[in-house]
């Protein structure tokens, strides 16, 4: 059995240590049990799009992953799963297959993981299980099979035509649109009782309106814009360091405004959803925005306990915690500094953003996005200008929505 630790944990190559150990320490800060669970299902991808933060970025960890979970790995992860809900008598929980590509494992590999996690968690204890995939290994079969297991299907793509993928490529250069067009055809057809809906990547030098009637063409459910992963060591292509420019803002505004203006709105976007929320006080669950603290775990196929996978672009081992799941339960990971810096809230915002009036919507953004080297993550992340932009946009539309005429 690989017990190995994969990479090395805590510190960056120079040794300095980017997580606050000290004030973050196991007992610093009160755990909040992880009710999210990412699966590496297959490691590898039969895309190759060069900007893909998994295979491109500072961590090239995934190297030295196996290319499948093998079997006792899989069920080592449905019995630590089933364990942590039973240990926190949890009333629901998420399951999410993940790579890679998880449909290079097949269909089948799937549905069995997921049947084994339900039939090992507690009586009363809901599993929702998704699998995020390129789509371009989609077919009706495949989809029958995940329907029957009860798995919803989620996108990964660039836009609704050709053009916006056209840097989704597989290894011999082939574009990866004809076979995503097809996937979002039939889960927007025979299959949309397990459309889980689109993720889309924020490109700026895209028409922001273009962009977003393409994917409403493809009539999903829902969908979530992503800024691309990129700290203040590596900034995010196109974004000024000086902050005198706000490109992802600007764009993201225009899609709000093409979003809240329309008669009738045909999905749900969650990134204006939450946002709305956190600007009226409420309570939102976003890795984007606001303070709610991350409830979300990795394992890896090696079965490595891991954080989310944002931070391998920060630097080689970031996402790292030196635990895996054949030696140590998922309780152990909450006390790893990276997480519990991840559930602290206002305590690990750096002072700049605890002076912002939107520190409690903001939420400093992203954790990865706010890296910098030498100086860790209590920082504003990267994208600070543009979340100031998007977040006032959106509170002046709404607040003049509730303004009688």
């Amino acid at each position: 059995m690989n017990q190995r630790i994969s990479a090395p944990v805590g510190r960056e190559p120079d040794g300095f240590a980017p997580w606050p150990l000290t004030e973050f320490a196991a007992g610093a800060v009160r755990p909040v049990p992880f009710d999210q669970f990412v699966v590496k299902i297959h490691s590898r991808c039969n895309l190759a799009c060069r900007y893909c933060y998994m295979y491109f970025a500072a961590d090239g960890g995934w190297r030295r992953q196996p290319v499948t979970a093998a079997p006792r790995v899989l069920e080592r992860a449905a019995s630590r799963i089933a364990e942590h809900a039973a240990a926190h008598r949890l009333p629901e929980i998420s399951v999410v297959l993940h790579g890679g590509e998880p449909l290079l494992a097949g269909t089948a590999t799937l549905a069995g993981f997921v049947a084994r996690v339900r039939e090992l968690v507690p009586e009363g204890c809901t599993v929702r299980a998704g699998v995020q995939t390129n789509g371009t290994l989609l077919t009706g079969e495949r989809l029958r099979e995940l329907a029957r297991a009860g798995i919803a299907v989620g996108l990964s793509l660039d836009g609704g035509l050709a053009e916006h993928n056209a840097r989704r490529t597989d290894h011999a250069g082939r574009p990866a649109w004809p076979g995503i067009r097809r996937a979002a055809a039939l889960l927007a057809g025979p299959y949309r009782h397990v459309y889980g809906g689109v993720l889309c990547v924020v490109d700026p030098a895209t028409d922001p309106e273009r962009v977003y009637t393409s994917l409403l063409g493809l009539d999903p459910p829902a969908v979530n814009f992503l800024l691309p992963h990129g700290t203040w060591t590596t900034p995010p292509p196109g974004l000024p360091a000086d902050g005198t420019a706000t490109p992802y803002g600007d764009w993201l505004a225009a899609v709000f405004d093409l979003w809240w203006d329309a008669g009738r709105r045909r999905t749900r976007v969650r990134l204006f959803q939450e946002a709305i929320a956190l600007l009226l006080g409420a309570p939102a669950a976003t890795e984007a925005l606001g303070l709610r603290p991350v409830s979300a775990v990795v394992i890896e196929t090696d079965g490595a306990i891991e954080q989310l996978d944002a931070l391998k672009t920060a630097y080689e081992g970031a996402a790292a915690t030196g635990l895996d799941i054949h030696r140590h339960p998922l309780d152990a990971a909450l006390a790893h500094p990276g997480i519990a810096a991840r559930q602290a809230g206002r305590a690990a915002l750096s002072a700049t953003c605890l002076a912002c009036p939107l520190a409690e919507v903001c939420g400093g953004g992203n954790y990865a996005h706010r890296y910098r080297a030498g100086e860790g993550f209590r920082n504003p992340s990267v994208y600070c200008a543009d979340l100031r932009r998007l977040l006032h946009h959106i509170a002046r539309r709404v607040a003049a929505a509730a303004v009688p005429a």
